[in-house]
Parts: structure tokens; C-alpha cells; sequence
């Protein structure tokens, strides 16, 4: 593990202290890392109504591409959870308009860490192809 995977990692699990998940209690924290070294983070925001609730790879990438920031290349995802915690559907769709081939390392509580390519959660995904 390089330099800059590792600062990714801190960023992920720092972003975990900020999680709002009151009904759930399950925190989750992220951080996005662009081609040019910048580093997005996020973490989950739930609402007592349920479906507005936003996930935390959600946010840190949405705080990238509200900053210009659309080289994203690797995303960690930090969970106190014994298990690895992969993004939802939600997730995997609206980061795969921005790079199929993103790379994933999700981390557990254990700090064990799981690498794998976006493209291998959401295959088939719906793709901007499909509207030209």
C-alpha cells in the first residue's frame, strides 16, 4: 500500500466521526481520490424519512464533482463492521457514470481491506452509451 492510499484510508475513517445515522447506527465514512492527488470525503446522512437518506460514498463524490473534481481513480470506504461493507445500488450507478474502472478498497473495522474494481459490483450497468 502506497503513501496515498494510506491518507485516503485516514481520510475515510476521520470521515466516519461525522456520520448522522441515528436510526440505522451504522456509520459509514469515504473518501474519493482524484487524478491530480485531491482527496473528497463523505459519510452518511440519514433523515427520519427514510428515503432521503444519502449514503457517504454519495456525498464525498458529489462534493468532488460540485468542486470540478470529475478524474476520480480510487475510493475507500471505512465501516465498524466485522464484515466488508460494499456501496449500495445507488452508489455503484452513480459512480460508475463517472469511472467504470474506479478502484474500491473497503475496509473493515479489523482493518482488513478488500480491493476490487467498481466494474465488478454493477457489470451491466445503465450507461449514458444508451442514450446516443
Amino acid at each position: 500500500m502506497n503513501n496515498k492510499e494510506k491518507e485516503l484510508i485516514a481520510h475515510a475513517k476521520n470521515a466516519l466521526k461525522f456520520a448522522y445515522a441515528p436510526y440505522s447506527k451504522f456509520k459509514v465514512g469515504c473518501a474519493i481520490l482524484t487524478k491530480d492527488g485531491k482527496i473528497f470525503t463523505g459519510t452518511n446522512i440519514e433523515n427520519a424519512s427514510y428515503g432521503l437518506t444519502i449514503c457517504a460514498e454519495r456525498v464525498a463524490l458529489f462534493k468532488a464533482i460540485s468542486e470540478g473534481a470529475y478524474d476520480i481513480i480510487k475510493l475507500a470506504i471505512y465501516t465498524e463492521s466485522k464484515v466488508f461493507t460494499y456501496p449500495c445500488g445507488a452508489c455503484r450507478q452513480t459512480l460508475i457514470e463517472f469511472n467504470p474502472n474506479l478502484e474500491l478498497l473497503i475496509i473493515n473495522e479489523q482493518n482488513q481491506i478488500k480491493r476490487l474494481k467498481l466494474s465488478a459490483l454493477i457489470p451491466y450497468p445503465f450507461s449514458k452509451d444508451i442514450l446516443k
